[in-house]
């Protein structure tokens, strides 16, 4: 099948991968659009990993105020330079993680983090375990993920604290 620039120009728009990535994933595919972007996501897995033990010290902190000012909610996202941190797709993670604090109300980044005594699963007590607000067929940590192949960095969540009028 021939994969035409149309097709790259869609898949690239879905998946915000590059022409030549995107082009080799729907070789591989044969030009199914759906199994071109499971390989796009494997690999951006496979990228997340290796990338994962280089230091972030860059960053920005979001701070989201929701319900007329009854909830509010700071997170810290690192990443590796100032120049991934202006992007934005990064702050576009580090906005619909604020979101999720403010709508989901985590107890923590990972499900080890999570006190044994909550009533849940330590999943769903997670904030990068959690399905996202915005798309339930994904996790954060895929959101997460997706930037890490974007940007071609180390990106996490560092840490994150909601505040709800009256609340504990």
């Amino acid at each position: 099948m021939a994969i035409t620039a149309e097709d790259v120009k869609k898949l690239r728009d879905e998946t915000n991968a590059g022409v030549m990535d995107a082009k080799r994933a729907l070789e591989e595919a044969n030009g199914n659009f759906d199994q071109a972007k499971a390989l796009l996501r494997e690999r951006g897995v496979a990228a997340a990993a290796k990338r994962a033990e280089r230091e972030t010290s860059q960053g920005i902190v979001e701070a989201y105020i929701h319900g007329q000012g009854r909830i509010g909610v700071i997170v810290e996202v690192q990443c590796e330079t100032d120049f991934v941190a202006r992007t934005d797709a990064f702050r576009q993670l580090a906005r619909d993680v604020a979101m999720q604090v403010a709508a989901m109300k985590p107890l923590a980044l990972t499900p080890e983090e999570v006190p044994a005594d909550r009533i849940g699963t330590a999943e769903e007590n997670a904030l990068l375990t959690q399905t996202f607000i915005k798309d339930g067929s994904r996790t954060i940590q895929q959101l997460v993920q997706d930037v890490v192949s974007q940007t071609g960095e180390n990106v996490k969540v560092a840490r994150f604290a909601r505040f709800e009028l009256g609340g504990q």
